[in-house]
């Protein structure tokens, strides 16, 4: 596989699947929209694509978001970004009526509850809109495709692998997690779970909590974990906004050098963290990546060129070809480690 000029030869050298679960972004050209978005003038073709994050403002989508118009853009289509601002179950419904009354062609989503949405995705792909999900799914029968950022497997085993080798394999650890209907997060949680049980013994898993992909909200509850939990050596955080929340409380602490913060994050949100000692490492998939890929997919379904079924191929512009698996996903690929040695070497 190959990746656009502008990614880094150490993310080319690996197969990535798309990531860092992290809300909301918006385009970098256009005005808003009827439903609160951001559009940007993405090519005069027939297709238009909408995107949908779990909330806007968030670094991970605004990522994701600029790989998908850039996709889009490159395929002639039109493109607008839209969202809530919150990450409720059910905040994206309104947003999924509007774009299907509105006739889009594909919506592209990532879904704050497995099910709260089906209805309005079904309601859309009765009126002919194609839905692909990234970074979080629905249900499968809600959706045409899922564009999976990395195996479940793959995501908890790097994370339980940088916390085991960052502590020595012994203490105890706490999960902050993102909403606690996060289908993504709670996939990875049980797995780690079951990886630590099984390989790291002396590892305890004493807490997890939620801090709802909120800045400021994450920011509190890793100080609520460091308070209620002295002994703590560890904070796993799958969240973008986690992590850099974890990290900056922790960098401006006695705890900072004591309390190793890993889980998955952008380069850019973290690069300080890292070089001010914070941080050790933490992983990703490229996001940008990941956005690129749901929208040429997307694009696929609307013209025909796939339908969704296991062994349909389809070409994804720059990095290249990919097959549909079982259940209508696509991977992109493995989640990537970034550290003080080669973190300088990327910009997303």
């Amino acid at each position: 596989m190959k990746f656009t000029t502008t990614r880094s030869a150490a993310l080319a050298a690996l197969a990535m699947s798309a990531a860092l679960a992290l809300a909301g972004c918006s385009s970098d050209d256009g005005g808003g929209d009827s439903t609160g978005g951001s559009t940007g003038g993405s090519g005069d073709g027939d297709v238009s694509i909408v995107m949908l994050p779990k909330n806007l403002g968030n670094p991970y989508f605004d990522t994701s978001t600029k790989g998908a118009e850039a996709a889009t853009q490159a395929f002639g289509g039109t493109f607008s970004e839209v969202g809530p601002d919150a990450a409720a179950p059910d905040a994206q419904v309104p947003f999924i009526n509007t774009a299907a009354q509105q006739g889009t062609s594909a919506l592209i989503v990532s879904a704050n509850d497995p099910s709260a949405i089906c209805d309005a995705l079904d309601e859309a792909r009765s009126a002919g809109t194609k839905v692909v999900t990234f970074d979080s799914d629905t249900d499968p029968e809600c959706r045409d495709l899922f564009i999976n950022q990395a195996t479940a497997e793959g995501i908890a085993q790097v994370q339980v692998d940088m916390i085991a080798e960052q502590i020595g394999d012994a203490g105890e650890v706490a999960i902050l997690s993102a909403s606690a209907n996060a289908t993504n997060q709670n996939a990875w949680i049980e797995l780690m779970k079951e990886q630590l049980a099984a390989d790291h013994p002396d590892i305890t898993l004493v807490d997890t909590v939620y801090g709802n992909d909120d800045d400021q909200t994450s920011f509190d509850k890793t100080a609520a974990l460091l308070q209620s939990h002295p002994d703590l050596k560890g904070i796993i955080s799958p969240t973008t906004v986690g992590i850099a929340a974890a990290a900056r409380y922790v960098s401006t602490s006695d705890y900072k050098g004591k309390v190793a913060i890993t889980g998955l994050g952008t380069p850019n949100q973290m690069r300080e963290y890292v070089e001010d000692g914070t941080v050790t490492e933490f992983a990703l998939w490229n996001p940008e990546d990941l956005g690129y890929l749901a929208a040429y997919a997307a694009n696929a379904l609307v013209t025909g060129e796939i339908t969704g079924e296991e062994g349909d191929t389809f070409e994804a512009g720059d990095l290249g070809e990919f097959t549909v698996d079982a259940d209508a996903t696509v991977l992109l690929g493995d989640p990537y480690r970034f550290n003080a040695d080669n973190i300088g070497d990327f910009d997303f």
